[in-house]
């Protein structure tokens, strides 16, 4: 029989894992020989990407984990050389090791599709709430952190001014690869999003209950037929997408007495309609 994991365990391992991959040296940590391992949606033998051109972490990290699933989820910042990087990564922990490594890794080079919006890496620093534990009294069942999560996404694709199945704290925010949008429900009830045609392959598979966070997969599609449209204040609108285009993404939301107060993206372009490896098969 298998015993469950410690979420201080998990999260030691995902210490250990950052430690050698600024090291390049995967005997740091135990990693499986049969670890599955993809960077941006591409699965490759491991080690491989930027496990061999990372030069530097930029702290500090943000370490969540699961135990119920033996998730981890890290959100930090690295240099490759000069080039500077948000890094978002899900490892997958059984019996002590690690079988499962995710990256998605973003530079402005991985954001050639409009727009762009990325942070200084050598600014940002994690909304310091992240990192502590909700209250008891404060949080909600495991089960409801996942449904406000997709509410989300429900809320963000084909966005006309409703909020679909979630709630927003007053000054609920949201970090995109480090650049801060404000404004997150006034902004989703003025319709600003409504080009996203689809947010699909929807995945939560990390469930942080102590921190009330949840850490999601996701792609958001842009079919590029849309041209001007107007928000519900009146204002008139042009889609930036011209073509089709995706984003691919792994998102976190934290949730306090049942409402979304902060969330943090890290997300790539990917070609139209792309799919992650890690991605259920289409029922």
């Amino acid at each position: 029989m298998t015993t469950q994991p410690t979420a201080s365990s998990l999260e030691k391992i995902g210490d250990r894992y950052r430690a050698a991959y600024v090291a390049h040296d995967p005997r740091r940590v135990p990693i499986s020989a049969s670890v599955r391992f993809t960077e941006n949606n591409i699965e490759m033998g491991f080690p491989d990407a930027t496990w061999d051109t990372v030069t530097e972490e930029l702290g500090p990290a943000l370490t969540l984990s699961d135990p119920l699933t033996g998730n981890v989820g890290i959100y930090t910042a690295i240099m490759q050389r000069d080039t500077p990087a948000f890094l978002a990564i899900r490892l997958k922990v059984e019996a002590g090791q690690i079988v499962e490594i995710e990256h998605i890794v973003s530079t402005k080079r991985n954001l050639s599709g409009p727009p762009t919006p990325i942070g200084d890496v050598h600014e940002f620093r994690h909304d310091a709430d992240l990192d502590r534990p909700v209250p008891l009294e404060e949080r909600v069942p495991r089960a409801e952190l996942i449904r406000l999560a997709d509410g989300y996404f429900a809320t963000l694709e084909n966005n006309t001014g409703e909020i679909r199945g979630t709630k927003f704290a007053p000054g609920a925010f949201r970090f995109e690869n480090g650049k801060l949008f404000p404004n997150v429900e006034a902004d989703f009830r003025l319709g600003k999003y409504r080009f996203n045609e689809r947010v699909r392959d929807r995945d939560h598979f990390l469930v942080d209950e102590e921190r009330g966070i949840v850490m999601s997969r996701g792609f958001i599609d842009h079919k590029g037929v849309m041209d001007e449209f107007t928000l519900t204040d009146g204002t008139p609108m042009r889609s930036i997408f011209r073509e089709p285009h995706s984003w691919s993404l792994l998102e976190m939301f934290k949730i306090r007495r049942g409402m979304i107060t902060a969330i943090e993206a890290t997300f790539i372009a990917a070609p139209y309609y792309a799919r992650s490896p890690w991605t259920r098969p289409a029922r």
